[in-house]
């Protein structure tokens, strides 16, 4: 199920499914490990889902990973938002949008 009411009579929010958290958490752990990212935050709203990545836990997040369920049948309903707020990568599928992400990962060997 792609939302949940945490109190009776409460309105719906959209959360992240344990399977889609494995695919994101997996990630941020490969980003921890190369220096880049050192915290996150999760928010579950009304009509979106945000996964926000941190270099530092008293700055803006770097990154902010989106699920939009009312986005599911246009142009998707994963998004990665960058620190000013543009759209990096949208799409159906959310490890083909992290990728945009992942490049951070590969770097040239001197």
């Amino acid at each position: 199920m792609n939302s949940f009411a945490p109190f009776p009579g409460s309105a719906e929010v959209v959360s992240f499914q344990r399977a889609e958290l494995n695919i994101i958490l997996s990630l941020y752990g490969r980003m921890v490990a190369a220096g880049e990212w050192r915290d996150y935050g999760i928010s579950s709203l009304r009509d979106v889902a945000v996964f926000s990545v941190f270099r530092r836990t008293a700055e803006h997040p770097l990154y902010r990973i989106e699920k939009r369920p009312k986005l599911r049948s246009r142009q998707g309903e994963y998004a990665v938002i960058g620190m000013e707020g543009q759209i990096l990568k949208r799409g159906h599928d959310l490890r083909t949008v992290l990728r945009v992400l992942e490049r951070k990962l590969i770097r040239a060997v001197e």
